[in-house]
C-alpha cells in the first residue's frame, strides 16, 4: 500500500500543475503553490487552469495556495516547477527551512552561473545533494495531465531518495524509472530544448525530414560532449532524459521551443514571440548559457553556436543552415 506524504508544489504552469493534480491522484495531500492571485482565485472557485492547463479538472484532493511558505512547511516532499530563469530568487521567499525532499522538475542552466537546477536548489535552500531529486523525461504536461501513458526517471545521489519519489510519482499511465545520474539527466534536460528551436526552424524553412533527423542525431552529439565535460554518464544520453526527451521536444506539436523554431523560421522576432507566450520557453535562455559555457570550456557545439546567433544576433537562419553544411568533413564520431 502507498504511503501517503504531504507534498507542496511550487509553480501553477502548466508542469506543475500537471504533477500536482497527478500527486492528487496517487492519494497524497498535495497544496499547489500559485503566485498570480487571479488564477488562485480561479483554481479555487473551479479546479480548472485555463491559464496553462484549459480543459483539465483538477482532483479534488488537490488544494491551493498564494503563500510559498506555506507551501513548503512541513512537507515531506517539495516539488519546484519553476522556471531556471526564476528559481533562485523564488526560492529566496521561503521563510523557514525545508525539511523534505525536494524534487525539481525545472529543465534549463542559470545564465551568468551556468548552474544546473539541483544547485540552485541546494545552494539557495541550504541543503545537501542526497534530499534533492531531479524529473525529466519525455512529457508533455497536457498528455500527463489527461492521463496518456507516459514514462519519465527521476535521478539523485540517494538511492533511498530515488525510490521514495519512484514509488510516489508512479501509477498506471505514470511509469518511473530511477538513475543516480543527476548531471547527465539535467543537462539532458536543458540542452534538448536547444535542439528543439533548431528542429523548428529547420521545419519551419522546409527543409525536409532528412535535415531534422540529422539535426537531432548530431544535437544529441553535443548534448553528449557538453554532459560528459560536466561528469555525466554515457549511458544517460541513451535514455528517456536523453535521446526519449530530445525526440519529443524536437519533433512534438506541443512543444514551445519548437514552437519558437518555426516562428523564427517564419520571419518574427523573438521580442515578439516570447511577449505573445503565456509558457516560458527554456531553451531561450538556455541557449546563451550553454553557448558562453561551450566557449569558456572550448567545447565545439556548432548547432548551439547557430541557434544562439539566430535568437541573439538576428542571424539569417539560411545564412546558419549554410554555415553548418559548409564546416570541414570529418569522420562520423558519435562524441566528434
Amino acid at each position: 500500500m502507498r504511503r501517503t506524504l504531504k507534498i507542496g508544489v511550487l509553480g501553477a504552469g502548466s508542469w506543475g500543475s500537471a504533477i500536482a493534480n497527478l500527486l492528487a491522484i496517487n492519494g497524497h495531500d498535495v497544496l499547489l503553490y500559485v503566485r498570480e492571485r487571479d488564477l488562485f482565485e480561479q483554481l479555487k472557485a473551479r479546479r480548472i487552469n485555463t491559464v496553462y492547463l484549459d480543459g483539465v479538472v483538477l482532483n479534488e484532493r488537490l488544494k491551493f495556495t498564494n503563500n510559498i511558505t506555506e507551501a513548503a512547511e512541513d512537507k515531506d516532499v517539495v516539488v519546484s516547477a519553476i522556471p531556471v530563469k526564476y528559481l533562485r530568487e523564488t526560492l529566496k521567499l521561503i521563510s523557514l527551512p525545508v525539511e523534505g525532499l525536494v524534487v525539481s522538475l525545472s529543465k534549463g542552466m542559470e545564465n551568468e552561473t551556468f548552474c544546473r537546477p539541483s544547485e540552485i536548489i541546494q545552494n539557495s535552500l541550504k541543503i545537501p545533494n542526497d534530499r534533492v531529486v531531479v524529473l525529466s523525461g519525455p512529457n508533455f504536461a497536457k498528455e500527463v495531465a489527461k492521463g496518456l501513458p507516459t514514462a519519465t526517471v527521476v535521478a539523485s545521489t540517494s538511492r533511498p531518495s530515488a525510490r521514495l519519489i519512484q514509488e510516489a510519482f508512479s501509477n498506471s499511465f505514470f511509469r518511473v524509472y530511477t538513475s543516480d545520474d543527476v548531471v547527465g539527466v539535467e543537462v539532458c534536460g536543458a540542452l534538448k530544448n536547444i535542439m528543439a528551436i533548431a528542429s523548428g526552424i529547420s521545419d519551419g524553412l522546409n527543409l525536409g525530414d532528412n535535415a531534422r533527423a540529422s539535426l537531432i542525431t548530431r544535437g544529441l552529439s553535443e548534448i553528449s560532449r557538453l554532459g560528459l565535460k560536466l561528469g555525466a554518464k554515457s549511458q544517460t544520453f541513451m535514455g528517456l532524459a536523453g535521446i526519449g526527451d530530445l525526440l519529443l521536444t524536437a519533433t512534438g506539436n506541443l512543444s514551445r521551443n519548437r514552437t519558437v523554431g518555426l516562428r523564427i523560421a517564419k520571419g518574427e522576432k523573438l521580442s515578439d514571440i516570447l511577449q505573445s507566450m503565456k509558457m516560458i520557453p527554456e531553451g531561450v535562455n538556455t541557449a546563451r548559457s550553454v553557448y558562453n559555457l561551450s566557449q569558456k570550456e572550448g567545447i565545439d557545439m556548432p548547432i548551439t553556436a547557430e541557434v544562439y546567433e539566430i535568437l541573439y544576433k538576428d542571424k539569417d537562419p539560411l545564412k546558419a543552415l549554410n554555415d553548418l553544411m559548409s564546416r570541414p568533413l570529418k569522420e562520423e564520431n558519435y562524441l566528434l
